[in-house]
């Protein structure tokens, strides 16, 4: 059943007058639906709830699966330290594995688990807040080889229940982004003032972790922030392990940031802007890093990908009711946040840092 018209009031309070009334007369059977049309009036909609509060308390027990949370979460323990040795500098092919090798995988390992879990943790913890189901966080351990080092493909949590409007679906995106930023820089700082300065040669970039240029802006401010007069602009750094995890940190927080779709920052923009407007930033954002990986070659593989994400991010159930101030100003930080992160560094920049 559809419903439009003229509010007479502010969206909040219409939609929490409908909802009660729907809740009165038949309970949780049903989920009231508050959006914009294609002509830009607002409209209510009542759709089944396929999660009655029956069949949710019957399923609980089994979203949030913590064995399997457990299982994949030190499977990825294990994959990451294998993945910290080499980073280490030990040799694992040939070599026998024994405790004192893993040993020194471990700071690699700790701290990316620590970044990778602090960000779905916040994720977790802010749905919770508003009473949305969702699972635990699932690692993904991947066995290290030479076309992807690193361990893990990150992790991630599902939300099984509808988000309840555009605030929750902000703060649950804006909380991993922020709460893995915090904890990756001073992990990066402490990694960085570690690494080895060596010489700059035609392979230094910002993949390659023996010969680390960091030619991006945040990058850049940070490493010459630890290393201070180290860092030249004929200088690469032989990356600690500590400082790997670090800029994979980096790199994570950017990708989640960007704004399309369900990524972190697609759920930001629609919360802003509301979903059409989030759905047209999206697709200009795909453009902007198909054309900045032209620029910065190590993100063409990431532009490519990111054109195989939908667009348009789900819609909450009350998708009218706008964002505070306070919320749209941290939504343009979080956005200036992943301009510093994946901005290469201008040259006016590098004279004065170098």
């Amino acid at each position: 059943m559809i419903c439009r018209g003229q509010l007479r009031t502010s969206p909040e309070v219409a939609y929490k007058t409908i909802r009660e009334n729907v809740e009165k007369h038949f309970g949780d059977r049903f989920l009231i639906v508050f959006q914009e049309g294609m002509n830009g009036k607002p409209f209510f909609a009542l759709v089944p709830n396929p999660q009655a509060q029956a069949a949710a308390k019957a399923i609980t027990s089994s979203l949030t699966r913590p064995g399997l949370a457990l299982t994949l979460l030190l499977a990825t323990i294990f994959t990451t330290t294998l993945a910290g040795v080499s980073f280490s500098g030990a040799a694992t092919e040939d070599v026998e594995i024994t405790g004192a090798l893993l040993l020194s995988g471990l700071p690699y390992a700790l701290a990316l688990m620590a970044i990778l879990g602090t960000h779905e943790l916040a994720h977790y913890l802010t749905a919770r807040f508003y009473q949305i189901r969702a699972t635990l966080p699932y690692f993904i351990p991947v066995p290290p080889a030479g076309f992807f080092p690193f361990g893990t493909f990150g992790a991630f949590i599902q939300m099984r229940s509808p988000v309840p409007n555009r605030k929750a679906l902000f703060d649950v995106g804006i909380a991993g982004p922020i709460a893995g930023f915090v904890v990756t820089v001073p992990l990066l700082l402490w990694g960085l003032a570690h690494s080895t300065p060596v010489s700059l040669t035609e392979e230094s970039g910002i993949l390659n972790v023996t010969s680390f240029q960091p030619s991006l802006l945040l990058l850049a401010l940070l490493s010459k922030l630890a290393l201070g007069s180290g860092l030249t602009e004929t200088t690469a750094l032989n990356l600690h392990p500590v400082a790997v995890a670090g800029c994979l940190g980096l790199l994570v927080t950017a990708l989640n940031l960007v704004p399309v779709g369900q990524l972190d920052g697609g759920h930001i923009v629609h919360a802003m802007f509301g979903q059409r407007v989030g759905a047209v930033i999206g697709q200009v954002a795909r453009l902007l890093v198909l054309a900045l990986s032209f620029v910065q070659q190590e993100f063409f593989l990431w532009a490519i990908l990111l054109f195989f994400i939908p667009v348009v991010d789900e819609p909450t159930l009350n998708d009218v009711s706008e964002l505070d101030n306070q919320r749209d100003w941290w939504g343009l930080i979080a956005l200036g946040l992943l301009v510093s992160i994946i901005l290469p560094v201008p040259q006016s920049v590098s004279q004065v840092l170098f």
